[in-house]
């Protein structure tokens, strides 16, 4: 049986005149009375600000005679199921929008900043780049090619596509499995280091394994996918 979606916003009310809620109050407060969610103070059809509330009745009468009030002539309101993401919903508008009337630039606590990440691997790409231009080989094809003149083992198979550290994970015969990859590519399982993911899961598995369907990485907090993905 599918699960029913709950939706983010129930209910929203746009675009409505200062004026209406001055004089239509009791309507106004028969919608909003304690009622969370988010909402916009608009001027000349331009945004001006906009907040949350736990009590939208409130701070929407106090916005009519406090610091904001003369600054905006309409506003709308959404009403949220809950009040669990009310806040980062609020940041999240706040970091888009830039509102005039809002002084506080939104946080997202839980939000991992990928800033220095996305430095690294544009600084890895140059630096391949910078190969090509110079008639050295690309990273893969120096990764494939690694060899010493015994011949042994070529260079871990992630060393192409990571660029540091990694988490991995899997779940097997209903447990949770997890492992490293390290800065050079290889992948550490149980206190031991392998070439390649596949290596690892067949350790884990004890028999044959595609590494790259078995295990999953962290691509952002809370939000892990198959580790072929990397190849894309």
């Amino acid at each position: 049986m599918a699960k029913t979606r709950i939706p983010l916003v129930s209910q929203h009310l746009e675009n409505i005149s200062r004026e209406a809620l001055e004089k239509y109050q009791d309507v106004i407060r028969s919608y909003v009375r304690h009622r969370q969610g988010v909402y916009a103070l608009y001027r000349r059809k331009k945004l001006y600000y906009v907040g949350l509330a736990t009590d939208l009745r409130w701070r929407l009468k106090a916005h009519l005679k406090d610091h904001h009030g003369q600054s905006w002539d309409r506003f709308s309101v959404y009403f949220t199921v809950g009040d669990q993401h009310l806040r980062e919903l609020e940041s999240l508008i706040l970091r888009i929008i830039k509102p005039k009337g809002n002084e506080v630039k939104g946080k997202l606590r839980s939000s991992q900043d990928l800033r220095r990440t996305f430095a690294k691997d544009i600084r890895m790409l140059q630096r391949r780049d910078l190969a090509m231009l110079l008639g050295r080989e690309l990273l893969e094809e120096a990764v494939a090619k690694r060899t010493n003149h015994k011949g042994k083992e070529r260079g871990p198979v992630l060393a192409a596509y990571v660029s540091g550290p990694l988490k991995l994970r899997a779940t097997y015969r209903g447990k949770t499995l997890r492992a490293h990859v390290r800065r050079d590519g290889s992948v550490r399982f149980r206190g031991k280091v392998y070439r390649s993911p596949s290596a690892a899961g067949a350790a884990a598995v004890s028999g044959s394994c595609n590494g790259w369907w078995f295990w999953k990485f962290e691509r952002a907090p809370g939000d892990w996918i198959r580790l072929r993905e990397l190849k894309n």
